[in-house]
């Protein structure tokens, strides 16, 4: 299988079109690490199918289950809350009923959080201890709730570089870097322009 190059699941990689041994290598490694409780940091420039990629371990690890996906990038701390946790009826001033949030909403499924590069300060906190206990707080509630979604979190950004800089927790960094997968950029697989060219073409 390693020597062939095979997948198991093509089905699930049927969006992402290469030719690229590169990309070959790297479905193989999701098909290995579908499996585990662990979250999936996807990177790579813009355009590169991240999205693709990630609904590919949802395809695999998680089929016929819930499927959401949310962008957080320019969230502050109190919609990345509410967004992600929900609230309870007069949580906050305007809440006249009860909302969940996205991760209830994937109980079962995939949480797929884009662009978590941009998370301010007091998300990443969020998101640390969410990683850590498996446990989140509704917006107005002291009850926590398991987290039963995968989650599988995607940036353009070099999170390496940032957290050495101080922009992105170290602690949530490493924790998101369980399983990488870092998707080459076209320039890096020429030998996909042709397909690429014909399939847009037709």
């Amino acid at each position: 299988r390693v020597l062939n190059e095979e997948v198991d699941n093509p089905q699930a990689f049927s969006h992402l079109l290469t030719d690229s041994a590169r990309m070959r290598g790297i479905f193989r490694y999701v098909e290995a690490v579908a499996a585990s409780p662990e979250p999936v940091l996807i990177t790579g420039e813009s355009g590169v199918g991240k999205e693709l990629l990630a609904k590919a371990v949802h395809t695999i690890s998680r089929p016929g289950q819930p499927w959401v996906a949310v962008n957080v990038a320019g969230l502050d701390d109190p919609v990345f809350s509410d967004t992600l946790f929900g609230h309870l009826k007069g949580a906050y001033t305007g809440a006249e009923q009860a909302r969940p949030g996205m991760i209830e909403k994937a109980e079962g499924g995939v949480l797929f959080l884009d662009e978590i590069g941009d998370l301010r300060p007091a998300s990443q906190i969020k998101l640390l201890r969410l990683l850590q206990d498996g446990e989140f707080y509704p917006l107005g509630s002291d009850t926590p709730r398991r987290c039963r979604a995968r989650l599988v979190l995607a940036t353009n950004q070099d999170l390496a570089a940032r957290q050495m800089a101080g922009e992105f927790r170290k602690d949530l960094y490493y924790r998101l870097t369980a399983h990488r997968v870092h998707i080459p950029a076209l320039a890096e697989r020429p030998e996909d322009i042709p397909l690429l060219l014909d399939h847009f073409l037709e």
